[in-house]
């Protein structure tokens, strides 16, 4: 069964920083693309970071992107989003997903790409 458990999340005023942890346990965590995707209250659901598989490429969402950075531990089966100054837009509750596909030759793009989500963990950025 494939499990995802998000932590890190928390209150952080603006221009701070939070760094958000999934350990992914259950499948074969060196074969599958890992995302994080947020959701706020009334809008839709957002893939703001991506990494390949392989931990080779990545993909941020124009509203992060030279903000937040993901990262891939392979030995320690975990996920990170190091998020730097953090705005009261990114205030959301952010979710830990893997990608449907075992070894995808490319870096996913979509939400639809996912298919196994964490509980999610909330962020809230003050102003």
């Amino acid at each position: 069964e494939v499990q995802l458990v998000e932590s890190g999340g928390g209150l952080v005023q603006a221009g701070g920083s939070l760094r958000l942890s999934c350990t992914a346990s259950g499948f074969p965590f060196s074969d599958y693309a890992m995302g994080w995707i947020r959701q706020a209250p009334g809008k839709e659901r957002e893939l703001v970071a991506a990494i390949k598989w392989n931990g080779d490429f990545t993909n941020y969402s124009d509203s992060v992107k030279g903000r937040f950075t993901i990262s891939k531990d392979i030995a320690e089966n975990t996920v990170n989003l190091q998020m730097n100054s953090l705005k009261p837009e990114d205030t959301a509750v952010y979710y830990c997903a893997r990608d449907r596909q075992r070894r995808r030759y490319i870096t996913p793009t979509r939400i639809w790409d996912f298919n196994s989500w964490g509980q999610g963990t909330q962020v809230t950025v003050s102003s």
